[in-house]
């Protein structure tokens, strides 16, 4: 089994919901464990994924559904879409992104800190309210509390292959991963703006070079294909 990993690093504040809220405090609460760490599941990180491949093979092909060069390795990735027997496709298992494993280990073996008190210090509480279509003014009873992670943090997932990835497929994933921009709730608002890159190992989380070469080896494959 091969592993690699995928840094998630947040542009703006992001909520990513786990649809119910806290009585008093939140309507909309953010998935963390229960240590007060935040994450965002693995299969969320790959819907993302699975939507920017989506994108890139309109970009590329357009509407048509006849099979292209691409098609085999998205396969490989991201299974078989809207097939229950997909995944037995898919070579690639994507983990739930959260902190990195050295601020992780610091904050939850200090035990000065509540997991409440760990969760408060990496998100913060946005409000938002809907207005009225006539006057402008602000629906009654509208009013919504959503807990959001705070912009600046970085969330690593690991990214584990079944079958040692060829070239080819870490370069359609490191396009896939560029091209993802916004994700979770309220991205159509200004939030969860996100930047993604691939990485070999942990050792260069937040380096763009292993990303930029896989991503060069797309271009040629593009290039190749026209």
């Amino acid at each position: 089994m091969a592993t690699y990993y995928l840094s998630v690093m947040l542009q703006s504040d992001g909520t990513f919901g786990r649809g119910a809220g806290l009585a008093g405090l939140v309507d909309v609460e953010i998935e963390h464990d229960q240590d007060g760490i935040p994450f965002v599941s693995g299969r969320s990180v790959k819907g993302l994924l699975v939507e920017e491949w989506a994108n890139l093979r309109f970009a590329l092909y357009g509407q048509t559904k006849d099979a292209q060069p691409l098609d085999a390795l998205a396969v490989k990735l991201f299974g078989v879409s809207g097939v229950t027997q997909g995944e037995e496709h898919s070579h690639m298992h994507l983990g739930a992104a959260t902190l990195p494993a050295d601020l992780r280990a610091a904050l939850v073996t200090d035990k000065k800190l509540t997991s409440s008190q760990i969760l408060a210090a990496l998100t913060t509480i946005r409000r938002q309210t809907a207005l009225d279509a006539k006057d402008g003014a602000p629906e009654q009873h509208s009013l919504r509390a959503l807990r959001a992670l705070i912009r600046g943090t970085m969330l690593v997932a690991p990214i584990h292959f079944s079958q040692a990835p060829d070239e080819k497929s870490l370069a359609l994933l490191a396009a896939c991963a560029l091209g993802v921009r916004r994700g979770g709730s309220g991205r159509n608002r200004g939030r969860g703006r996100l930047a993604l890159l691939l990485h070999e190992n942990q050792d260069d989380l937040g380096a763009t070079s292993f990303t930029e070469s896989c991503f060069a080896r797309f271009a040629e494959e593009v290039r190749a294909c026209r």
